[in-house]
């Protein structure tokens, strides 16, 4: 949100008074109902230094007690709307009974909250957009799409059912991730060990004899220094750094756009990210087209649940393409992201009038390129795993022996 300056004329005096609103307009509306008198001049401005450290704290905390809901809890949750729907139940009063049932209290808070503003005249998607965070963009999608189509039974039960396939996915992912982390952590319990307890005396032999130290012993000394008299302050500066680098993604668009591509460019973690969104934008879309909603609009819609910035901005050229009169294949074709098989089904659908069915055959084909790599997890991350564990007993055993051969060479030549 932008920070405004407006001038109030109140009592024959003019004063000046700080407020935070997304438009002028907006902050115009606001100082008319908050502030008494009347309003002269809206001007947008610089926040004060102390108003920008308080509203830093605030949103450090509020992103530290954030969490997404847990997965059980919000399929079920989704699930018995869908039920509830279905029987005529009015989704008021499904949200209400919903949130009396269940034990999670932070879903309890937010389905009582979206019953309220339902029942003071909001849409069921405009509630939920201020609980995007914790119900996720696809929710957001799935729910606007049950509005459009006036069939939100179906989209909820096709939002769980995608929900569960997410699921799946992650516990499939954190199998695939399991023996390596566990590897990995091991390891690096042991070299800690290493560096806190063993280096220390071979540092003491070496500090007796003088020796003429190589480089990898001297990166074991540098790391048992920093250990064992700077610890406490490493961890503190890491976490630090995290909680600083998660705020900067949170609240600044364009370190969140840098950190999005240097992410698609990482080997492995780009092509998750990239089949994932290719597999629920084609899911999304073809069940928006199924249901006649407008190409350009189910783009729309399709789009806004993206979570990835690059990815979201190239899509949403298509629609751009497709609002200037061109075809849902040349936009795809020109972000690059599509393979030209893909493309070609897409034209084959536009010219057959069968567009959601190769929607479906394409959301099946990216479907089954994640389902792959997700399988092939395990093997992929091996070698790098390989590397780091090489690399910590190579650093070990040259910087401990290395010296030791030297000093036991030198006594020979004296000898």
């Amino acid at each position: 949100m932008k920070y405004f300056e407006a001038t109030v004329l109140a009592r024959g005096k003019k004063t000046k008074h700080g407020l935070y609103a997304d438009s002028k307009k907006e902050a115009h509306y606001i100082a008319k109902i908050k502030l008494k008198g009347l309003v002269l001049k809206i001007v947008e401005s610089t926040p004060p230094l102390e108003d920008r450290i308080k509203r830093f704290k605030e949103n450090l905390v509020s992103n530290l007690r954030k969490k997404k809901l847990k997965p059980d809890s919000l399929i079920a949750a989704i699930r018995q709307l869908a039920v509830m729907a279905n029987a005529g139940i009015s989704i008021h009063d499904s949200l209400r009974e919903i949130a009396d049932a269940t034990s999670d209290k932070n879903l309890q808070k937010i389905l009582s909250t979206i019953a309220e503003d339902i029942n003071s005249g909001l849409s069921m998607s405009q509630s939920m957009e201020n609980f995007r965070y914790e119900l996720g963009n696809l929710s957001l999608a799935m729910v606007e799409l049950g509005e459009k189509t006036g069939n939100m039974s179906e989209s909820l039960h096709k939002l769980a059912d995608m929900l569960e396939e997410i699921r799946k996915n992650i516990t499939k992912f954190k199998k695939a991730m399991a023996y390596p982390r566990n590897v990995m952590i091991a390891m690096a319990v042991a070299f800690t060990i290493l560096i806190s307890y063993v280096v220390p005396q071979f540092k003491a032999i070496f500090d007796q004899l003088h020796a003429n130290l190589p480089m990898p012993t001297k990166i074991l000394l540098f790391l048992e220094h920093l250990f064992n008299t700077y610890g406490l302050y490493v961890i503190a500066g890491l976490a630090i750094s995290f909680l600083t680098f998660r705020y900067l993604i949170d609240h600044y668009p364009y370190i969140r756009y840098k950190w999005h591509t240097f992410l698609l460019k990482t080997y492995l973690i780009g092509n998750i990210i990239l089949f994932s969104t290719l597999n629920r934008f084609t899911l999304v879309f073809s069940e928006l087209v199924r249901a006649g909603i407008p190409i350009a609009e189910a783009l729309e819609t399709s789009i806004a649940m993206i979570d990835n910035l690059p990815l979201k901005e190239k899509l949403l050229n298509v629609r751009g393409t497709v609002e200037k009169g061109g075809s849902l294949n040349d936009g795809m074709a020109d972000t690059g992201l599509f393979e030209n098989m893909i493309i070609q089904m897409i034209s084959a659908g536009e010219s057959s009038g069968q567009l959601d069915a190769m929607l479906d055959k394409v959301n099946d084909y990216y479907k089954m390129r994640f389902d792959a790599i997700i399988d092939g997890l395990s093997e992929a991350v091996e070698p790098i795993m390989l590397f780091m564990i090489a690399g910590m007993v190579i650093l070990l055993a040259l910087g401990i022996f290395l010296p030791m051969w030297d000093m036991g060479n030198a006594v020979q030549g004296r000898t």
